[in-house]
């Protein structure tokens, strides 16, 4: 009996200690990240600022005459040309003014080419005894008068042309007309405080733009060495539109008050994109990097020991990798140090995430074309003709 029962209570204690073991752990899910792809790509230096979008010129048109204004020969918010025909004066009274002028210089003028014929004469018979000398002085001296009155006459009649020239008022420079101020019959005069109508001239235009005065030997240096590119975002952030121009102004002098310098670009605005009195953000490139290593700027992060990034390596874990970051482009960030491109780098999830931890990757997309092309324009721009 004894024998019998030792089989069964060992059977039983090796039961119990299988029971006591602890099954093990099941392995970690993999940590969600977004991923992007480190590119190699130009990088573009760039001072932004928010700038204003100015006119090339602002012409307040005003009556040099006075008079009924009887003709408006355009509509509000016309592109006119120079020299198109904006408005006409009652032109009768200084067509009347014309024609007597002109009578006047015709009778002026026969008396005169009388008495130039007389102090002639006068002088041939004075050589001859004929007449005393006092006698032919004077009748040079009355041609020579009546001389002037003609040179008068001549200038008065181009003072009538002129007033009648300017009873048809044209555009000064080529541009678009705004409001009409005043209105067909009404009377005009010379030095009205309210113009006629202003043209803003906006092919090409301006924006006027600001940069520390820190930046102002740098963009000295590189405008010797040519045209700088700028660049200015409009249309809104429905349908942004990043258009080219060159640096055309900068001011003589520092702004004391702001510690800034006032900058201009120029841009052809051949699309009406720029529009006077906009504010729109304004970027001057100082000069473009070649081959540069580029991530988005959330894969950039701060440890104790400096900045780094996770990458992803091959076998889909996230490695720690110590990186050297410069500047910032719009929503991307230079890697001086530390990448060499190519590279998967995680731009969200890092905070799950630990060195050799496994990841689910999902791949933000790539850059469009439009950026690749015109390296630091906003998220969605399309990129604009050159100014």
């Amino acid at each position: 009996m004894t024998t019998s029962i030792r089989p069964i209570l060992l059977f039983g204690a090796l039961l119990g200690a299988a029971g006591c073991k602890k099954p093990s752990a099941p392995p970690r899910p993999p940590v969600p990240v977004t991923v992007a792809t480190a590119e190699r790509n130009v990088a573009p230096f760039l001072i932004t600022a928010n700038g204003i979008v100015e006119p090339m010129q602002t012409v307040a048109v005003q009556s040099q005459v006075a008079g009924v204004l009887t003709s408006v020969r355009f509509k509000e918010g016309d592109d006119v040309k120079a020299g198109q025909i904006l408005f006409e004066i009652d032109p009768v009274p200084y067509r009347a003014a014309l024609a007597q002028s002109k009578a006047v210089l015709e009778r002026d003028r026969a008396q005169y080419e009388n008495a130039k014929r007389d102090a002639d004469r006068y002088a041939s018979l004075a050589t001859k005894d004929y007449v005393t000398r006092s006698q032919a002085d004077q009748a040079s001296s009355n041609a020579a008068a009546l001389k002037a009155v003609v040179d008068a006459d001549k200038a008065t009649v181009e003072g009538a042309q002129f007033s009648l020239d300017q009873a048809t008022i044209r555009a000064p420079v080529a541009g678009k007309t705004g409001s009409l101020l005043v209105r067909q019959g009404n009377v005009v005069r010379p030095g009205s405080v309210t113009p006629l109508v202003v043209i803003n001239q906006i092919h090409p235009i301006l924006v006027r733009f600001a940069v520390p005065e820190s930046q102002l030997a740098q963009v000295q240096l590189y405008a010797k060495k040519g045209d700088l590119k700028a660049y200015a975002l409009a249309g809104g952030a429905a349908t942004p539109r990043r258009i080219e121009g060159t640096l055309s102004f900068v001011d003589n002098g520092v702004d004391t008050t702001t510690g800034t310098v006032t900058l201009k670009a120029r841009f052809q605005n051949e699309e009406n994109l720029l529009w006077p009195g906009q504010f729109v953000p304004a970027q001057l490139e100082l000069f473009v990097q070649q081959d540069a290593v580029l991530v988005p700027t959330p894969a950039v992060q701060t440890g104790q020991d400096g900045t780094f990034v996770f990458v992803v390596d091959k076998e889909g874990k996230a490695q720690m990798q110590p990186v050297t970051a410069g500047r910032q482009i719009d929503d991307r960030t230079v890697i001086e140090k530390g990448l060499s491109g190519g590279e998967q780098v995680v731009v969200d999830g890092q905070s799950r995430l630990t060195v050799g931890a496994k990841v689910e990757v999902k791949t933000i997309g790539a850059p469009t074309a439009e950026a690749a092309v015109a390296p630091g324009a906003p998220k969605g721009a399309v990129k604009a003709k050159k100014g």
